[in-house]
């Protein structure tokens, strides 16, 4: 509660915040860890603190050694994962830096690892945008500002006007791309802390859709609007159409110390794949992480499917599959299995996707009411 009256107080101007407030403000702004306010250069009036100087949420293992820093798998990952699958971790979907700052304006400054910005049915923003959101006086995260990138290079001004007083920011990184650098600038008189990373995320392994295709900015995809709502840190292991129930995949999930796996493979597979799959895969998670929660996620089904009868046949035998899986698996015992159903994943009135097959905002934030609630149990948040 402390907490929270702090930030109310802060997003009022000054001259209506009584004065024991600001002088309760202007303490708490003066104790910022210094650690955690590190990589400081200056330049055209723009005080840019380098982000890779510190840990960033959705870089699974952290403590291990790294190609590139931005990279969402450690090295060790390069040979053992598919080159597909390596290659897509190199994208920073999932990846999220939080901070605090009085600052009235934010900077944006980073420089991305492929060229190519946007794609045919996805929007620059979300292939390769930075986009902030903060808490507002109740301490609910709500949306900022997204950059919008022209170039391999960007260096923005995010935002200006903003309202006075120290708040909460989580800047969310590009979905379809990679980050070589980035820095988040502010004024030089503006105070600015990182914050450390948070513990035990909500792993997502799955597909392009969990990657993120196709949500016009990266706080958009069902992960991270998940994420906001039970305030915890989210991991996005989503491989754009390698999403396939890889045990080699399955050897750095048993890794992480997860509050619960999220399995969401199905639109990269068939129905022969998921029978010879899910249960090692599940049986491989849970002989190294016993009591934690693994969800299994049906194939959602395409919005037009209704009218392509052999996609809808595929979708339905999906399912079936996945269905035996997940009985045969609490038949052998396993316990802490909770299952999704695909056929509403979308919506059922065929406008949650962009090209019939990967979500739009629209689908996603109906994916992320439909996981909600079983996440809700899984994890057993009230």
């Amino acid at each position: 509660m402390k907490i929270r009256w702090f930030i109310f107080v802060a997003v009022l101007p000054w001259f209506i915040v009584p004065v024991e407030a600001q002088e309760k403000v202007a303490d708490s702004i003066g104790n910022l860890d210094p650690e955690m306010a590190t990589g400081r250069t200056v330049e055209d009036g723009v005080a840019w603190y380098d982000v890779a100087e510190q840990n960033i949420e959705g870089r699974i293992l952290a403590d291990q050694e790294r190609a590139r820093w931005f990279d969402r798998f450690p090295a060790s990952a390069n040979g053992s994962v598919t080159s597909n699958v390596w290659n897509l971790s190199r994208h920073s979907a999932g990846m999220m830096v939080r901070f605090k700052t009085d600052a009235t304006s934010i900077h944006a400054h980073y420089k991305l690892l492929n060229k190519n910005l946007a794609m045919p049915h996805m929007p620059a923003t979300g292939v390769s945008g930075v986009d902030f959101y903060a808490r507002d006086g109740e301490g609910n995260w709500r949306w900022v500002q997204v950059t919008r990138p022209t170039s391999q290079e960007v260096k923005t001004k995010v935002i200006d006007s903003l309202a006075p007083g120290m708040r909460e920011y989580a800047a969310y990184l590009p979905l379809y791309n990679g980050i070589e650098s980035l820095k988040i600038g502010v004024s030089p008189d503006s105070k600015f802390q990182q914050l450390p990373t948070r513990e035990k995320p909500i792993v997502f392994y799955g597909t392009s859709i969990t990657h993120g295709a196709c949500a016009s900015r990266p706080g958009m995809v069902h992960t991270a609007i998940l994420g906001r709502r039970f305030d915890q840190p989210v991991v996005n292991l989503g491989f754009s159409g390698n999403g396939k129930m890889h045990a080699e995949v399955g050897e750095f999930l048993v890794q992480v110390d997860a509050a619960v796996y999220v399995i969401d493979c199905l639109p990269n597979m068939n129905a022969a794949m998921v029978t010879e799959r899910c249960v090692p895969l599940v049986k491989q998670i849970r002989a190294a992480k016993p009591d934690t929660p693994i969800v299994l996620v049906e194939d959602r089904r395409n919005t037009n499917s209704w009218i392509l009868p052999a996609r809808d046949a595929h979708h339905t035998a999906n399912h079936e599959a996945l269905q035996a899986a997940y009985k045969s698996l609490l038949a052998d015992g396993v316990t802490g299995l909770h299952y999704i159903a695909g056929d509403e994943l979308y919506g059922t009135d065929g406008d949650g996707a962009t090209d019939g097959s990967h979500a739009s905002d629209l689908g996603f934030m109906r994916q992320a009411d439909v996981f909600d609630p079983v996440l809700r149990k899984a994890m057993g948040v009230e």
